[in-house]
This record gives C-alpha cells, sequence and structure tokens, in this order.
C-alpha cells in the first residue's frame, strides 16, 4: 500500500516530523512517500494561508496521483480535503478531521491543545465544518512567540502538557488532541503525563488512510462529492488541469 503524506507547507523539517511519527503508526508494508510543498508559507496559521496551502495541496495531489492508494493533507485544519474529495477517486484523509474522529471513538469529549494562539480560530472553524461542535471541550493555545517552527515540540513540550492538564481538569475534556503538524509525534513521548487518551493526528490519519485504502470505497457519483462536471482551465499546472478538464496529461497543456 502507497500513502501519500503531504506537507502543504514549505518547511521539510516539519515533512520530517510527520513521516517519523507516521512510519511508527502505520502498518508494515505500508510505504509513506513524503511530498513538502515547493511553495507556499512556513507553515499555515491562519484562514488566508489555509487557503493557499488548500490550492497547493490539489497541485501536489494531481501531480502525485498515479500509484497512490490514499493520501493524507498533513495540515491539521485540513486545508483543501473536500475539494481533493471531489476531484479524487483514491481516499484522501486530514489531520483534523482522522484526530477528531478517532478522538470520538475513545471518549465523549476531546480538547484541542496547540501551540500558538494565531491557530484557534482556523481550529474552531475546522471543528464546525465536521460538524463536531458539540464533541469538541474547547480548544487550548499557547501564548508567545516561539524560537523554530520544526523545534516547537521540544521548546514547549512542558506546556503544552500543563495546557493539556488543565483541559482536562477544567474543560472536562475526555480526550486531548496535540494539535498541528509540528507537534507529529509528541503525544507517544507526553502521553503517561496526561490523564486521558492523548491523539496523534498523523498517526491516526495513517491509520484512517489504510483502512479506507482496504476499504476500496468506489468513487461517488452522484451527491455533493461526485466528481465535477469537466471545465476548461486557464494556467494551472498541468496535471490539476487535466483532472478539471477530464482528460489524460498526455493529451496536451491548457
Amino acid at each position: 500500500m502507497k500513502i501519500l503524506l503531504l506537507n502543504p507547507n514549505t518547511t521539510a523539517d516539519v515533512t520530517d516530523l510527520l513521516h517519523a511519527a507516521g512510519s511508527k503508526a502505520a502498518s508494515a508494508g505500508t510505504e509513506l512517500v513524503p511530498v513538502t510543498a515547493a511553495r507556499g508559507v512556513p507553515y499555515i496559521a491562519t484562514r488566508a494561508e489555509a487557503q493557499i496551502g488548500g490550492a497547493i495541496a490539489l497541485e501536489m495531489l494531481a501531480e502525485a496521483a498515479p500509484g497512490v492508494d490514499a493520501a493524507v493533507i498533513a495540515a491539521f485544519g485540513d486545508p483543501g480535503l473536500f475539494g481533493a474529495r471531489e476531484l479524487f477517486a483514491f481516499p484522501v484523509v486530514g489531520l483534523a478531521e482522522a484526530a477528531m474522529l478517532t478522538a470520538c471513538m475513545l471518549g465523549r469529549r476531546f480538547a484541542i491543545v496547540t501551540f500558538a494562539g494565531a491557530l484557534a480560530p482556523w481550529y474552531e472553524e475546522c471543528v464546525a465544518m465536521h460538524g463536531l461542535n458539540a464533541r469538541c471541550a474547547g480548544i487550548r493555545a499557547l501564548d508567545g512567540r516561539f524560537q523554530s517552527i520544526s523545534q516547537v515540540q521540544a521548546e514547549k513540550e512542558e506546556l503544552l502538557v500543563a495546557l493539556a492538564n488543565r483541559a482536562v481538569e477544567q474543560d472536562n475534556a475526555d480526550v486531548v488532541i496535540l494539535s498541528g503538524a509540528p507537534l507529529a509525534g509528541l503525544a507517544a513521548k507526553v502521553r503517561d503525563r496526561i490523564p486521558v487518551p492523548v491523539v496523534d493526528p498523523v498517526a491516526a490519519a495513517v491509520r484512517q488512510a489504510e483502512t479506507l485504502a482496504m476499504l476500496k470505497p468506489r468513487k461517488a457519483v452522484a451527491g455533493t462529492f461526485r466528481r465535477p462536471d469537466p471545465k476548461p482551465t486557464h494556467g494551472l499546472a498541468e496535471p490539476l488541469a487535466a483532472i478539471i478538464e477530464h482528460r489524460s496529461p498526455k493529451e496536451g497543456t491548457n
């Protein structure tokens, strides 16, 4: 099985963290193919950046699609996820959706704990997008700056653990999600210091992607996630243009 692990930001060190954490969760025989965005922002933290990252994610999926059994959009707010499900026949999983649905199987209400306050509004909207407001106990984010996006989990580990424990004590969270791609792998390190289950989004997403790939669901031909009708394009990356236009890339460029 081949699963694309798509990081829609430009920080390769974060992709390495995602790949390391995802590989520990993957089944024997599963190949995780890590890809980092060639353009965009170092890490996605705002609505505007999520829109940019979503468009880039669709381009990356189109380019890597041949031979892929499933894909993970490895940014917690799931940029481009619903668009990807319209366009592509293979399962596409988002970090946030996978983490939240996994958390819902471990407890009644989950808390999202992250490393930067700027992420909270986007994450709130992501919870609503997936229809899980009633299951979310709250979103807690650290204040202050951090030195390096790829080192933020090591720099802020103690503070994140304390914040997670406050979510359990004060928000009555049954499960904690340590959110944001730069925190990949942290849940396994700190799980014994938090008194409820702790979900690592990339581990959850890889396992969900494996399950969906094994189930081999058909591509919808009706409903809101059916593939859109062909439409002419102008100026798009060729692999994505070919998918939108319902043609093979070798048939010519737009």
